[in-house]
């Protein structure tokens, strides 16, 4: 696609918060952006807010400033709270820019389930069926070609990435519920002040939330059921834990009677890794921690699973597993970091699909 300058020209629309920051920091390593126009509501000032991206000389403007120049602009993203994407999104559209939606307004496909989902009508149904699902190893073709793109929940693409091997397969037995148990940095709370995750309030402990049904879940029930090829039902699970960014996830699936004989963690490991590939040659940003077991029964070997420290600041995707042999239950563990791969990293991935750039630039650092 033809840009309109020497490099892309990229709008923020939401970047006072983690995701909109975490964007730009992102996006000012990216050696195909030339430009970078964060929005902001308030009067506040880019670099006192985001004091890690000091001497950057990002300023922000107004969303209607940013509509002013847009002339000069390829693809605009949006960290907004739900509803606000699909009441501005279509004037870009309108105007030939892409969109990147980082909220949840484009990842349904049905008006009604949004509105189930989210408690009020959807401002934009008839560019539903134009939104590509961002998950970019699962629909990059489509993506490429896409006009506005719906980038997953932070949950939801931990998740699907870890389960959808399994469920191509047919390896799992979707009469009973798959369930599944996060747990995310407080950075998923957002930046709003609230006591319950003040350091002081959330340290040493865990906050359990939406145990009545979380928000992700039908999102998770959806793009899961396109890849199982059924129905199915998730028990979903969240809390935070007391630190930042990162997410833990671990996602429960009964064997099919008719695959149980013979099943054992390696044999699910080399389907990861079948599907995946091993070392990035497959998918660069999802890694299968194949490392073997070597102690006995029930010994403590931490390092065969994936751990959120090892993803921390970067677009990866780790993924481990095991296998229950009495119950027939595998056990996959998946982590991410909830900033990067889980919003602002995977968004940049799908701009440099859409835009025929090397899908991995600026996105090739490794953990912290």
């Amino acid at each position: 696609m033809q840009l309109k300058n020497d490099g892309l020209s990229v709008g923020v629309v939401g970047a006072t918060g983690y995701t909109g920051g975490e964007l730009c920091r992102l996006l000012l390593n990216h050696p195909g952006v030339s430009r970078i126009l964060p929005t902001a509501r308030g009067d506040e000032q880019f670099e006192r807010l985001h004091t890690n991206l000091m001497g950057s000389g990002l300023q922000f403007l107004s969303l209607d400033d940013l509509k002013r120049r847009v002339e000069e602009l390829d693809v605009v993203f949006f960290c907004t709270p739900s509803g606000e994407a699909m009441r501005n999104a279509p004037w870009f559209l309108d105007h030939g820019i892409r969109v990147v939606d980082v909220s949840a307004d484009f990842r349904f496909s049905d008006p009604d389930v949004y509105q189930r989902v989210y408690g009020s009508p959807h401002a934009a149904p008839e560019l539903l069926p134009d939104a590509i699902y961002g998950v970019t190893e699962l629909n990059r073709e489509s993506i490429a070609k896409a006009r506005v793109v719906a980038n997953p929940g932070c949950y939801v693409i931990t998740a699907i990435l870890a389960l959808t091997p399994l469920l191509r397969a047919g390896w799992a037995d979707l009469d009973a519920p798959v369930h599944i148990s996060a747990v995310n940095g407080t950075t998923g709370a957002g930046n709003k002040p609230k006591r319950s995750i003040m350091h002081a309030e959330v340290l040493n402990s865990m906050l359990p939330y939406s145990m009545e049904g979380h928000r992700h879940g039908p999102e998770l029930e959806n793009h899961l059921a396109a890849e199982a090829g059924r129905p199915l039902t998730v028990d979903f699970n969240t809390a935070h834990g007391n630190f930042a960014r990162g997410i833990y996830l671990q996602a429960n699936l009964s064997v099919h009677p008719n695959v149980r004989e013979g099943m054992t963690r390696e044999r699910i490991l080399q389907l990861l890794t079948d599907f995946y590939g091993q070392g990035g040659e497959k998918e660069f940003f999802v890694r299968v921690n194949t490392f073997p077991k070597t102690g006995g029964i029930n010994s403590k070997e931490y390092d065969v699973y994936p751990s959120v420290a090892g993803v921390m600041g970067s677009n990866f995707c780790h993924i481990g597993a095991d296998y229950d042999t009495q119950r027939g239950i595998v056990k996959l563990l998946s982590v991410t970091d909830n900033l990067v791969k889980g919003a602002a990293g995977s968004a940049i991935q799908n701009m440099n699909v859409m835009f025929g750039l090397d899908e991995t630039t600026a996105l090739r650092a490794y953990g912290l």
